[in-house]
């Protein structure tokens, strides 16, 4: 009689047991005083300080980091695609007013690597110390035949709270309004698909070749962590009323803008006003790719775009980059249904 185990069906308890080691002093180093559990129990525990908030606003969002962890993979490198789980879900608790508080993490694998796991943490607790939040637990799971070796999948939630009377929802954008866009630091976490079909699989492009339109290898470039603009954000709200944010994900500029407009409002947008990075140049002259399918699928250099008073917006703008925030008058609002009209 055979003597089936854990381990013989593919689970190994003792990577597990070993990942949580490796990853205590990342986690211990984004922790926040409200954070009451400690890691390795059954939930996060944090406590809201309910005495700075008139009437406080939970605001939470969850995201993945899609198809790019196929270039992760194809680098062998894991240590920053966790910023980039952060960052989506971060930046979409941000666009709301929200003080990101604390982050959970789910990590999954076919077999489960405790070096390759520990890297990919390493980037999540980078990630929630550059938002400011706590990461105060997560899940990794082994499952063997799920897939491919050496692969695995990622999934992030954030949770974080505003006062109801700050919270920044678009109600009030109207005509006349100004649109500021802050400047990505690539292509973000989207449209990854497109662009391994297109340079992987047409171009007959890899990883480490080097790209004469980007000057240096095409991995890295792809690789480049979304930026997190949680900290900006934070800043600018106490000296200046942020009338609607939108996060520019999936979708690009076209589909994610009009989800903050009011009716009545649309928004112009005015393409000559910035230029968009090397690598968006890169796909669409390889590509062949029309400005409208660029703009409604990658974020064309602005990852989030904000709408102020036009009377605002210059010093608005000013202090946004005073924060290292590449920041460009980009359009304004106009009457008309929600939507995006470019001039």
């Amino acid at each position: 009689m055979s003597k089936e185990t854990y381990r013989s069906a593919g689970v190994d308890i003792d990577a597990g047991d070993r990942v949580v080691e490796l990853i205590k002093p990342l986690v211990k180093a984004t922790l926040r005083p409200e954070v009451l559990s400690q890691l390795g129990g059954f939930a996060g525990l944090f406590r809201l300080d309910t005495t700075r908030y008139r009437e406080p606003v939970l605001v939470s969002g969850t995201d993945g980091v899609g198809t790019k962890l196929k270039i992760a993979n194809l680098l062998h490198r894991h240590d920053t695609i966790g910023i980039d789980l952060v960052a989506m879900c971060v930046n979409d608790v941000i666009v709301c007013g929200a003080e990101p508080l604390f982050f959970l993490d789910y990590f999954a694998t076919g077999k489960l690597d405790p070096l390759q796991a520990r890297d990919v943490v390493k980037g999540i607790a980078d990630g929630c110390r550059d938002a400011g939040c706590a990461l105060i637990g997560g899940e990794t799971a082994e499952m063997p035949s799920m897939y491919a070796e050496g692969e695995y999948d990622l999934a992030g939630f954030a949770v974080g709270v505003v006062d109801r009377a700050r919270l920044i929802d678009g109600r009030l954008i109207g005509p006349g309004d100004a649109i500021i866009g802050l400047a990505s630091s690539g292509l973000h976490s989207n449209g990854f698909s497109l662009v391994r079909k297109l340079l992987f699989d047409v171009e007959g492009l890899a990883v480490d070749d080097h790209v004469p339109e980007l000057d240096g290898p095409l991995g890295p470039a792809l690789l480049t962590p979304t930026k997190i603009y949680a900290r900006t954000v934070l800043a600018l709200m106490k000296d200046f009323t942020l009338k609607g944010i939108a996060h520019i994900t999936g979708g690009g500029v076209t589909e994610n803008l009009p989800r903050i407009l009011p009716p009545g409002c649309t928004a112009v947008i005015e393409r000559d006003r910035w230029t968009p990075a090397p690598i968006f140049r890169l796909i669409q002259a390889r590509g062949h790719l029309p400005d409208d399918e660029m703009y409604r699928t990658f974020n064309m250099g602005l990852g989030l775009m904000l709408v102020v008073a036009a009377e605002e917006a210059d010093a608005v703008r000013a202090a946004a980059e005073a924060l290292g925030e590449g920041a460009v008058m980009v359009g304004r609002i106009a009457s008309g249904e929600p939507g995006v009209r470019y001039a």
